[in-house]
C-alpha cells in the first residue's frame, strides 16, 4: 500500500467509532451467534485449505476472529500462530476460551495501521472471513490494502463476503441491527485484483441459517495471494 493509501486509511480510524454500535451489537448476541450459525462446512473448507497450504508454525491473523470458532481453533490445531483481533470484547473473551492456544486483541482492523501486531509482511496468513462486511464499501478496499501489506510477499489471504449488491445496509440481526455490505461476485474478484492479489481459488456456498431474523445467503470464499 503506498503512503497516499495509508493517508487514506486514516478514515477507518474515524469511521471505527461509527462501528462501536456494531460491537455492541455481538457483544449482546454472545455465543448466541454459535447457535444461529451452527454448520459452517464453507468457512471450515476454507480454513483447510489455508491450514494445509502454510507450513506449520506460520503466524497467521483471524482478522474479525468471533467466537473464535471454528477458524481460530482449527488453525491453533494445525500447528499454527493464531493471533486474533476483534472489535467486541465479548466475543475476545469467547474466543480466548474457545482457542486458549491463540493470542487474541480487542482491536479494529483500522487499527491494525499503527504496527500494533507487527509492521509490513509480519503474518504468513490471513483469515478474513465475514469482517470485511461490517464496513461501508468505501473503506472495504483500503483494509484489503492494509491486510495486503500485513502479508509477506507471497503470503495468503482466506476471505469470506456475503454475495450482495448492498453497501451499508441495515439488517436485524438475532435481535439486534447491524449494517453490512456486500458484492456481487465479479465485483468482489475485481475489488481484491485492484487490491494486489491474485485469486487461487473460489467457493460458494448457499447457506441458511438457524435463526428466523435473518435470510438466506449465498456465502464467497475466495483464495488469495498477495501478488
Amino acid at each position: 500500500m503506498s503512503a497516499t493509501s495509508y493517508d487514506a486509511y486514516e478514515g477507518l480510524n474515524r469511521l471505527a467509532l461509527d462501528r462501536a454500535g456494531q460491537a455492541e451489537a455481538f457483544d449482546a448476541i454472545g455465543d448466541q451467534y454459535e447457535t444461529a450459525f451452527p454448520y459452517k462446512e464453507g468457512q471450515i473448507a476454507s480454513g483447510a485449505w489455508l491450514c494445509g497450504a502454510l507450513p506449520a508454525g506460520s503466524r497467521i491473523l483471524d482478522a474479525g476472529c468471533g467466537t473464535g470458532l471454528p477458524t481460530a481453533r482449527q488453525l491453533g490445531a494445525a500447528g499454527h500462530q493464531v493471533v486474533g483481533i476483534d472489535l467486541s470484547p465479548g466475543m475476545v473473551e469467547l474466543a480466548r476460551a474457545n482457542a486458549p492456544a491463540g493470542e487474541f486483541h480487542r482491536l479494529d482492523i483500522a487499527d491494525l495501521r499503527g504496527g500494533r501486531l507487527g509492521g509490513p509482511g509480519s503474518f504468513d496468513g490471513i483469515a478474513a472471513y465475514f469482517s470485511l462486511l461490517m464496513m461501508p464499501r468505501a473503506e472495504i478496499p483500503c483494509a484489503l490494502g492494509m491486510l495486503h501489506d500485513l502479508l509477506r510477499p507471497g503470503g495468503l489471504l482466506a476471505l469470506a463476503m456475503v454475495e450482495a449488491d448492498i453497501d451499508d445496509f441495515p439488517i436485524p440481526f438475532l435481535g439486534s441491527t447491524i449494517r453490512v455490505s456486500g458484492y456481487l461476485r465479479d465485483d468482489l474478484r475485481r475489488v481484491v485484483r485492484d487490491a494486489g492479489f491474485d485469486i487461487v481459488g473460489e467457493d460458494s456456498y448457499a447457506y441458511a441459517p438457524s435463526s428466523t431474523d435473518v435470510p438466506p445467503e449465498i456465502q464467497l470464499f475466495l483464495h488469495l495471494r498477495r501478488a
